[in-house]
């Protein structure tokens, strides 16, 4: 099933409106807090963990068979480049949250490498997220996160995590790692929320 972010379609360079302080790019650039991971496919897997410390769990092979999804989407990094009509394959969120038994407010992603960035839970559902594997119909490249990325399109990139490894479910909202060296909470590039103080 495609899914088409707000906007999406080929549009004259006069038609185009970007979130404040963003510029165009074809490039697609890469950006680390750290060094890239290689997370070899055999040692890959996706654990969610609720609030009261179940567990689900994917193998790479277990996730592969999941239904996919190819979300064809806008993405905007808070260091002022945005990207359009991006194109991905994975797996809903809704998908994996679908059998997890939760009350939880926030999610707690986190990656191989170490790296983390919290989420609102309903900034997951509702097809706003996907865990990729698959960018520009090729397998997605370590250095843009692969084996497996977190997407969230409409939050500013630094929330779509590379490498991901797992969600936290939360009772509370938490910061990850750019949170909580001042990066905002939350994180809106149409409001422009790049930094706490914003």
């Amino acid at each position: 099933m495609a899914v088409i972010s707000r906007g999406f379609h080929r549009r004259h360079e006069a038609d185009i409106v970007l979130p404040p302080g963003q510029h165009l790019t074809t490039d697609f650039p890469v950006l680390s807090a750290g060094p890239t991971p290689h997370v070899s496919l055999e040692r890959w897997s996706f654990t969610i963990t609720t609030e009261a410390g179940e567990e689900r769990r994917w193998t790479w092979d277990e996730f592969l068979a999941l239904p996919t999804e190819e979300p064809a989407v806008d993405i905007h990094c808070v260091t002022s480049w945005s990207k359009l009509g991006t194109t991905w394959r994975g797996v809903s969120l809704d998908v994996l949250l679908g059998d997890v038994g939760t009350s939880a407010e926030a999610a707690m992603a986190h990656c191989y490498g170490g790296y983390t960035t919290n989420v609102p839970l309903v900034d997951l559902r509702g097809g706003k997220a996907w865990i990729v594997h698959t960018y520009d119909g090729k397998p997605l490249r370590p250095e843009h996160g692969g084996p497996a990325r977190l997407l969230v399109p409409h939050l500013y990139f630094w929330k779509s995590a590379k490498w991901i490894s797992g969600l936290q479910l939360l009772d509370h909202d938490a910061p990850g790692f750019w949170e909580s060296l001042g990066y905002h909470l939350y994180g809106d590039p149409w409001k422009e929320q790049r930094y706490r103080a914003q």
